[in-house]
């Protein structure tokens, strides 16, 4: 019995030191929780989304779910590396308006003259075990190295697959602005970020980034959390309105209404980012199910739409290809068009008549 309590005694030291180290992030406090605290998004000590949101569909137990995920789901992943397209993007001239996706929800654009990297995972992991959650092969083909100077980092929510540690702080040199929901900024600050460089904000709140930029932090239908207490910092997704473009930078939700009420109040959009991967009906509150895409870029009123959330890590119970494979299939003979550009391939953002492959259909 006294060596039993002692093992559980060491694992629990070892379990709080371990949640204790930097990357796990700090949570809001002082000046910046008082501010949470005066959100109308913010109820009995979290953040709420605008609609009753549980994290599993009723009738689905966390037991059920680990199990199915752990010993049952078999969900195929590439077995060989993924074809890419390494863009130079040190190389390009100002006056091109371009986007390369890096793979599940990182993304870099240059729009107007100004740079915009979103939700960069540089590591071979989203999760604070390396051993677990590893990038496809071919998946991680950019550094922070290969970045210019980037104007404005946005940040979406605190999820590992978003929110990458050890890629944020090799980034810090080259960021002038951080923009994201309300409390990311305690995370970035206990990192070294200097709090002049972060921008945050609630739901509906504008900011004017001048020269004709302007964002909008809007909802998303989702949850926040790095350790296992969620709703501390502020989920997002925006609206960045440049001289030339209306973009819709979706971040990650399951579907609502909410996508209605930004295309009335911001839309129409030239072009919408938005996820698609890591469902399962298991979830289907805080991620979008097959199909859901193509109402929420119809609430949108998006003439191009950009899926991403997917082709790189396996965070749920379905083929890594199928969100590609579907999402073609849904938006077929629908007058919305449908980018899938391979990981680094550049989109020509002006170009409504640039063609991409159906490439994941040659992965083996």
């Amino acid at each position: 019995m006294i060596i039993l309590l002692s093992i559980i005694a060491i694992s629990c030291i070892v379990l709080v030191l371990f949640l204790n180290t930097k990357r796990f992030g700090k949570h809001p406090s002082g000046k910046r929780l008082e501010k949470i605290k005066s959100s109308p998004n913010y109820k009995n000590g979290s953040f709420q989304n605008l609609s009753e949101t549980p994290m599993l569909t009723e009738g689905v137990s966390y037991t059920g779910m680990l199990y199915q995920f752990l010993f049952s789901a078999k969900p195929k992943e590439p077995s060989t590396v993924l074809p890419s397209i390494k863009t130079n993007l040190k190389a390009l001239k100002p006056t091109e308006n371009i986007l390369v996706w890096m793979g599940h929800s990182s993304y870099f654009m240059q729009i107007d003259g100004k740079t915009f990297l979103i939700d960069p995972v540089f590591t071979e992991n989203a999760s604070p075990l390396s051993f677990t959650t590893k990038a496809f092969k071919g998946s991680n083909i950019y550094t922070t190295e290969d970045l210019p100077e980037i104007d404005y980092l946005f940040i979406s929510h605190d999820h590992w697959d978003h929110m990458d540690y050890k890629t944020l702080i090799k980034l810090k040199p080259k960021v002038n602005k951080v923009i994201t929901g309300l409390g990311n900024g305690a995370h970035l600050e206990y990192w070294g970020y200097n709090k002049s460089v972060i921008i945050e904000g609630d739901w509906y709140d504008s900011i004017n980034l001048n020269n004709g930029f302007t964002v909008h932090i809007t909802p998303a239908r989702h949850f926040s959390g790095r350790g296992f207490k969620r709703g501390q910092t502020l989920w997002a997704s925006f609206v960045l309105k440049t001289p030339s473009q209306n973009i819709y930078i979706g971040g990650d939700s399951g579907y609502d209404y909410h996508f209605n009420d930004i295309g009335e109040k911001y839309g129409p959009f030239d072009l919408a980012i938005l996820e698609n991967g890591q469902y399962d009906e298991q979830w289907k509150y805080i991620h979008m199910l097959p199909n859901e895409q193509l109402n929420a870029a119809k609430n949108l009123k998006a003439k191009t739409v950009l899926p991403v959330h997917s082709g790189k890590f396996t965070l749920a119970n379905h083929d890594w290809d199928e969100p590609l494979a579907k999402i073609i299939s849904t938006f077929k003979n629908n007058n919305i068009r449908i980018v899938t550009p391979k990981i680094g391939e550049q989109v020509n953002v002006n170009d409504s008549t640039q063609v991409f492959k159906n490439w994941w259909e040659d992965v083996k």
